[in-house]
């Protein structure tokens, strides 16, 4: 039995820690984690795991592989908060400590576990392992296939990347495929392609991707093209969901995503980029793998934060080799940049902390504790890397995210958790309903209600909507933020009589 060394333990128990924290502490967030726990526990009532459904009728957002793990979780667990989260809590963990391995295996294992540190305890991979969506499966899924593809183990490439089109869709082939392409065409390496096993592969990627699919399409038919192809993979990419997303939009995202360690992204890019030593190939392997991420994304109409994790993986390696090499020849030059960019960064993240304080204020005690830890990580790693002490440094990175971990989960959390979630006014519908009247619930509402409450019916999506509703003389309840009820028509808004109300969210009897 392979016996690991004291740096595989550190990964694992730094990893563990950050995601695992408080996992189920809080419920469930409005809009999309309640979804992926309403929908598999539909699929259970109805004792049909391949149809995915949600209120009661099939729908075709995504496939079903995390539907499955939140499914598996929840039988050893109980379907709820944590069971909801854990699928992606467990894949954090296991892509860190993989890539920690691979890493060692490629570059170093100082690389290695710079790497899967970085990539732990950067603020994007800490939030989407603690959520209960389908970004950090399928970036494990892709993450796994490119470093198996680099690692010259095939087979698993192909396998990995079929798991990962079973878990989002076709993104997942193009993401595998189209980073080695582009990465062959970059290096001029197509001879690669012999030693690929491509029949070999093909038959194992459709061995394993294919089956769901086909029975969708001999099930469901035309529905299940039309949505799940024509509007999830391809309206989706080349119209809008959501108004305001610029062509710069993840620059941003980038920037706070990557913290603590943005301040050193740049140059490992640079670095990177124009290093002729050994590890060259490897490297422009990961710039590719990042920048098509990036890029596609950067030109899909419809964008969403989660959206770019998957480039995550290569950054940390880029950024954990840059490091790595630092020691290794002794170079001032990330010293006096990296030093810099956390001054910047402290000064940057403490000030828009208290500037939020003006429009939030009950998110004190939280705004106190981040900017605590901010300023002493700030602090400790300036006098450490002013003394050459990079390990150090990359600890203290390390610990600070830890501690956020906590801050976030035991006093940012509960303060958010009246607005962010459905649970609260699921509670009081539950007081309020006579187990027979129609609740017309809002749409970004209805997940959390259905979860939480157990009861869904028609949904609305703006407040014309709502105002049409009342005008055709619905009956029963409506559930609705505070801010688009007041929007309809006095004429129509007279028709709602207050039951209850949480945060935003209230609870309204449609007068008789």
């Amino acid at each position: 039995m392979r016996k690991f060394g004291a740096e595989f333990w550190i990964v694992l128990v730094v990893t563990a820690f950050i995601m695992l924290f408080q996992l189920g502490s809080f419920p469930l967030l409005d809009p999309d984690e309640p979804v992926y726990a309403q929908t598999p526990r539909e699929m259970l009532a109805a004792g049909d795991l391949l149809s995915p459904r949600i209120y009661g009728d099939y729908w075709y957002d995504k496939p079903p592989m995390y539907y499955w793990l939140v499914a598996g979780a929840s039988k050893i667990f109980g379907m709820g908060e944590f069971a909801a989260r854990f699928p992606s809590a467990l894949l954090a963990v296991a892509g860190s400590v993989c890539l920690y391995l691979s890493v060692s295996r490629l570059i170093s294992i100082r690389a290695g576990v710079f790497s899967a540190l970085i990539l732990s305890a950067s603020m994007e991979y800490f939030y989407l392992g603690k959520a209960a969506v389908t970004d950090m499966t399928l970036s494990f899924c892709l993450m796994m296939s490119l470093l198996a593809f680099l690692e010259k183990r095939y087979m698993l490439y192909y396998l990995f990347a079929a798991l990962a089109v079973v878990t989002k869709g076709p993104i997942g082939l193009f993401f595998a495929g189209g980073i080695v392409f582009f990465y062959l065409l970059v290096m001029n390496r197509w001879q690669e392609l012999r030693r690929m096993s491509i029949p070999a592969g093909i038959g194992l990627f459709l061995l394993v991707a294919s089956p769901w699919y086909l029975y969708m399409i001999k099930v469901h038919g035309s529905a299940f093209v039309d949505t799940f192809l024509g509007f999830h993979n391809v309206t989706r990419f080349t119209t809008p969901e959501h108004a305001g997303a610029h062509w710069y939009y993840y620059f941003p995202v980038l920037i706070i995503g990557f913290f603590p360690w943005t301040p050193i992204l740049l140059q490992s890019l640079w670095a990177a980029l124009t290093t002729n030593r050994k590890d060259r190939p490897a490297l422009i392997f990961f710039l590719v793998w990042a920048a098509m991420v990036f890029l596609f994304f950067s030109v899909s109409a419809t964008k969403l934060v989660s959206y770019i994790l998957p480039m995550y993986p290569a950054l940390a390696v880029i950024a954990g080799w840059y490091l790595d090499q630092s020691l290794e020849y002794g170079r001032d030059k990330p010293r006096f940049s990296w030093i810099a960019g956390l001054v910047i960064q402290g000064i940057l993240l403490i000030g828009g902390l208290f500037k939020a304080l003006d429009t939030m204020p009950h998110l004190e005690a939280g705004v106190l504790g981040f900017s605590g830890v901010i300023l002493v990580m700030t602090a400790a790693s300036v006098l450490l890397i002013w003394r050459r002490n990079i390990t150090a440094a990359v600890g203290v990175h390390v610990a600070a995210m830890m501690l956020f971990a906590v801050v976030a989960t035991s006093l940012v959390m509960p303060a958010l958790v009246p607005s962010l979630s459905s649970r609260g006014i699921a509670a009081e519908f539950q007081k309020h309903y006579d187990g027979t009247s129609t609740l017309h619930v809002q749409k970004f509402l209805q997940p959390g209600m259905a979860f939480y409450a157990g009861v869904f019916g028609p949904e609305f999506k703006n407040d014309n909507h709502l105002a049409a509703l009342l005008a055709r003389g619905e009956t029963g309840y409506v559930v609705a933020q505070r801010k688009m009820a007041e929007k309809i028509p006095l004429t129509e808004r007279q028709k709602l009589i207050e039951l209850a109300s949480i945060d935003d969210k209230v609870i309204y009897r449609i007068r008789q």
